[in-house]
Protein backbone atom coordinates (compact mmCIF):
# COMPACT_ATOMS: atom_id res chain seq x y z
CA UNK A 1 0.00 0.00 0.00
CA UNK A 2 1.46 3.31 -1.06
CA UNK A 3 0.08 5.35 1.85
CA UNK A 4 0.79 3.27 4.93
CA UNK A 5 -0.87 5.80 7.22
CA UNK A 6 -4.24 4.92 5.65
CA UNK A 7 -3.88 1.16 6.13
CA UNK A 8 -6.21 -0.63 8.50
CA UNK A 9 -3.94 -2.96 10.42
CA UNK A 10 -6.20 -4.26 13.17
CA UNK A 11 -7.91 -7.58 12.50
CA UNK A 12 -10.84 -6.46 14.66
CA UNK A 13 -11.50 -3.40 12.51
CA UNK A 14 -11.32 -5.47 9.31
CA UNK A 15 -13.75 -7.95 10.86
CA UNK A 16 -16.12 -5.13 11.82
CA UNK A 17 -16.08 -3.79 8.26
CA UNK A 18 -16.77 -7.24 6.83
CA UNK A 19 -19.65 -7.76 9.27
CA UNK A 20 -21.20 -4.34 8.62
CA UNK A 21 -20.93 -3.94 4.86
CA UNK A 22 -24.04 -4.32 2.73
CA UNK A 23 -22.49 -5.16 -0.65
CA UNK A 24 -19.39 -7.03 -1.76
CA UNK A 25 -18.08 -6.67 -5.28
CA UNK A 26 -16.76 -9.97 -6.55
CA UNK A 27 -14.03 -9.82 -9.19
CA UNK A 28 -13.52 -12.77 -11.51
CA UNK A 29 -11.39 -13.33 -14.60
CA UNK A 30 -12.16 -15.32 -17.71
CA UNK A 31 -9.57 -15.54 -20.49
CA UNK A 32 -7.84 -12.42 -19.10
CA UNK A 33 -11.13 -10.50 -19.22
CA UNK A 34 -12.27 -9.04 -15.89
CA UNK A 35 -15.81 -9.47 -14.64
CA UNK A 36 -17.07 -7.67 -11.53
CA UNK A 37 -20.45 -8.17 -9.92
CA UNK A 38 -21.92 -6.56 -6.78
CA UNK A 39 -23.50 -9.13 -4.48
CA UNK A 40 -25.18 -9.56 -1.12
CA UNK A 41 -23.07 -11.74 1.11
CA UNK A 42 -22.34 -13.14 4.52
CA UNK A 43 -19.04 -13.47 6.37
CA UNK A 44 -17.93 -16.08 8.88
CA UNK A 45 -14.69 -17.86 9.80
CA UNK A 46 -12.51 -16.16 7.18
CA UNK A 47 -14.99 -17.03 4.40
CA UNK A 48 -17.46 -15.05 2.33
CA UNK A 49 -20.71 -16.65 1.22
CA UNK A 50 -22.85 -15.54 -1.73
CA UNK A 51 -26.14 -16.88 -2.99
CA UNK A 52 -26.95 -16.88 -6.68
CA UNK A 53 -28.74 -18.82 -9.38
CA UNK A 54 -27.71 -22.41 -9.95
CA UNK A 55 -26.25 -21.55 -13.35
CA UNK A 56 -24.83 -18.48 -15.04
CA UNK A 57 -21.74 -16.50 -15.90
CA UNK A 58 -20.27 -16.28 -12.36
CA UNK A 59 -20.43 -20.02 -11.86
CA UNK A 60 -19.06 -20.72 -15.34
CA UNK A 61 -16.06 -18.47 -14.70
CA UNK A 62 -15.39 -19.93 -11.24
CA UNK A 63 -15.40 -23.47 -12.64
CA UNK A 64 -12.54 -22.46 -14.97
CA UNK A 65 -10.73 -20.04 -12.66
CA UNK A 66 -11.51 -20.16 -8.92
CA UNK A 67 -9.07 -17.35 -8.02
CA UNK A 68 -11.04 -14.23 -7.14
CA UNK A 69 -10.69 -10.72 -5.83
CA UNK A 70 -13.30 -8.92 -3.75
CA UNK A 71 -13.93 -5.35 -2.64
CA UNK A 72 -16.05 -3.82 0.10
CA UNK A 73 -16.43 -0.14 0.89
CA UNK A 74 -18.45 1.71 3.52
CA UNK A 75 -18.94 5.05 5.25
CA UNK A 76 -18.55 7.25 2.16
CA UNK A 77 -18.58 11.00 2.43
CA UNK A 78 -17.23 13.74 0.18
CA UNK A 79 -15.51 16.37 2.30
CA UNK A 80 -15.69 19.91 0.89
CA UNK A 81 -13.69 22.18 3.19
CA UNK A 82 -13.98 24.95 0.59
CA UNK A 83 -15.52 25.59 -2.80
CA UNK A 84 -12.40 24.69 -4.82
CA UNK A 85 -12.82 21.07 -5.96
CA UNK A 86 -9.03 20.61 -5.82
CA UNK A 87 -9.29 20.86 -2.02
CA UNK A 88 -12.05 18.28 -1.68
CA UNK A 89 -11.34 14.85 -0.26
CA UNK A 90 -13.24 11.74 0.72
CA UNK A 91 -13.92 9.81 3.90
CA UNK A 92 -14.30 6.06 3.49
CA UNK A 93 -13.35 2.63 4.71
CA UNK A 94 -12.56 -0.14 2.25
CA UNK A 95 -11.28 -3.68 1.97
CA UNK A 96 -9.68 -5.52 -0.89
CA UNK A 97 -9.02 -9.21 -0.63
CA UNK A 98 -8.07 -12.26 -2.61
CA UNK A 99 -9.29 -15.80 -2.27
CA UNK A 100 -10.34 -19.06 -3.79
CA UNK A 101 -13.95 -19.73 -4.78
CA UNK A 102 -15.80 -22.97 -4.27
CA UNK A 103 -19.26 -23.85 -5.54
CA UNK A 104 -21.14 -25.51 -2.69
CA UNK A 105 -23.33 -28.45 -3.71
CA UNK A 106 -23.95 -30.17 -0.36
CA UNK A 107 -27.44 -29.23 0.92
CA UNK A 108 -26.37 -29.09 4.57
CA UNK A 109 -23.50 -26.73 3.72
CA UNK A 110 -25.88 -24.63 1.60
CA UNK A 111 -28.21 -24.31 4.59
CA UNK A 112 -25.37 -23.12 6.81
CA UNK A 113 -24.22 -20.61 4.18
CA UNK A 114 -27.73 -19.25 3.63
CA UNK A 115 -28.11 -18.66 7.35
CA UNK A 116 -24.74 -16.86 7.48
CA UNK A 117 -26.07 -14.53 4.76
CA UNK A 118 -29.45 -14.05 6.46
CA UNK A 119 -27.85 -13.29 9.82
CA UNK A 120 -25.47 -10.83 8.12
CA UNK A 121 -28.51 -8.70 7.24
CA UNK A 122 -30.11 -9.01 10.66
CA UNK A 123 -32.48 -11.86 9.97
CA UNK A 124 -33.13 -14.93 12.06
CA UNK A 125 -31.97 -18.43 11.22
CA UNK A 126 -34.27 -20.30 8.87
CA UNK A 127 -34.92 -23.98 8.19
CA UNK A 128 -34.83 -24.46 4.43
CA UNK A 129 -36.59 -27.23 2.57
CA UNK A 130 -34.59 -29.55 0.37
CA UNK A 131 -36.28 -28.01 -2.68
CA UNK A 132 -35.32 -24.48 -1.64
CA UNK A 133 -31.71 -25.52 -1.20
CA UNK A 134 -31.60 -27.37 -4.51
CA UNK A 135 -32.77 -24.20 -6.27
CA UNK A 136 -30.08 -21.87 -4.92
CA UNK A 137 -26.43 -21.61 -5.85
CA UNK A 138 -23.86 -20.93 -3.15
CA UNK A 139 -20.39 -19.56 -3.71
CA UNK A 140 -17.93 -19.79 -0.85
CA UNK A 141 -14.76 -17.70 -0.91
CA UNK A 142 -11.93 -18.87 1.31
CA UNK A 143 -10.03 -15.63 2.00
CA UNK A 144 -6.30 -15.91 1.27
CA UNK A 145 -5.32 -12.29 1.97
CA UNK A 146 -7.03 -9.06 2.89
CA UNK A 147 -6.05 -5.42 3.31
CA UNK A 148 -8.02 -2.44 4.52
CA UNK A 149 -7.77 1.28 3.99
CA UNK A 150 -9.51 4.27 5.51
CA UNK A 151 -9.40 7.99 5.08
CA UNK A 152 -10.94 10.63 7.30
CA UNK A 153 -11.39 8.28 10.26
CA UNK A 154 -9.12 8.07 13.28
CA UNK A 155 -7.03 4.99 13.97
Amino acid sequence: MRRNELEITGAGELETLLQGAQVCRLGLSENNNPYIVPMNFGYKDNCLFFHCATEGKKLDIIQHNPKVCFEIDTDHEIVKPEERPCKWSAKYRSIIGFGTAFIIEDLYEKSIAMNVIIEHYGGNRHDFSEGELENVGIIKIQIDSITGKKAGYKN
